[in-house]
């Protein structure tokens, strides 16, 4: 599974650690996440997300 980072603030979507602020558990790939689920830092959409490969 792939990281993904918010284009706007920088935080990292890493699915091993999930989101647990938001009800995410560990184990949910980003792909999964609902369509409603926002960075929990600034807010912005999945879509403001880019996958990383490196990190």
């Amino acid at each position: 599974m792939l990281k993904y980072k918010c284009k706007i603030c920088g935080w990292v979507y890493d699915p091993q650690k999930g989101d647990i602020k938001n009800g995410i558990v560990p184990g949910i790939d980003f792909n999964q996440l609902p369509a409603d689920w926002v960075c929990p830092i600034c807010k912005a959409s999945k879509e403001k997300f880019i996958s990383q490969k490196s990190l």
